[in-house]
């Protein structure tokens, strides 16, 4: 990938996080395999993790084009030589990517963090039949993000959260796992996993297989 000369964009959050996430991505994933990330925002998890797993192929992609320089720059100061040029993909849309030849293989691993709460409800039934189209068997979809839970207390930070995310946007706000888990199973997808995370958020595992994953 060629060096783009612009700074990149940069996530306080996505430098928190990455280390927690990566974790659990050893535990989860074979040694090797091709990624496609949805919503890669700034470029800072496709760089960090293509250069922690250089076995596998990081695919990055967003659903507009303005952080496609920032993803290009992140990949270039991690040294990861093997996340490919970003694409443009809306969740929602019927074709991955959005743009070009639909892709012409499918991925071991789906990875999309922080896209549900700040993204309409029509992404999430959209990511999961995406998903379900372009998973190989015994692929997995990982979701990152904060959640809400019927059995389980939410934090104050998370409700405060999710009232101001409603009040910017109101298609926004933190999902109930519940309707998350209703629409993967719709698509023929079985959540696998659920590992709690730090500041309260969860990573849920999915997967078009039974078999019970080990996290």
């Amino acid at each position: 990938m060629t060096q783009s000369l612009a700074l990149p964009l940069h996530s306080p959050a996505a430098e928190r996080n990455v280390g927690a996430i990566l974790q659990v991505l050893h535990r989860s994933l074979a040694a090797s395999g091709d990624a496609l990330e949805i919503a890669s925002g700034t470029g800072q998890h496709a760089a960090w993790f293509a250069a922690a797993l250089p076995e596998w192929r990081w695919q990055p992609s967003d659903w507009q084009t303005d952080a496609f320089a920032s993803i290009t720059q992140w990949a270039c100061i991690a040294g990861a030589t093997t996340v490919s040029e970003p694409v443009l993909l809306d969740a929602r849309s019927s074709q991955w990517p959005a743009s070009g030849p639909p892709f012409g293989r499918d991925f071991d691993l789906i990875y999309c963090a922080n896209m549900l709460h700040i993204a309409p409800w029509s992404c999430c039934a959209g990511l999961m039949q995406g998903a379900a189209r372009h998973l190989r068997t015994g692929g997995k979809l990982v979701i990152y993000g904060p959640f809400f839970e019927s059995k389980v207390a939410a934090s104050e930070s998370n409700k405060a959260f999710d009232s101001d995310l409603r009040a910017r946007d109101t298609t926004w706000g933190l999902r109930d796992l519940a309707d998350v888990c209703r629409e993967s199973s719709a698509a023929g997808l079985t959540l696998l996993a659920r590992q709690a995370m730090p500041a309260n958020n969860l990573l849920l595992v999915f997967g078009n297989t039974l078999t019970p994953d080990a996290t």
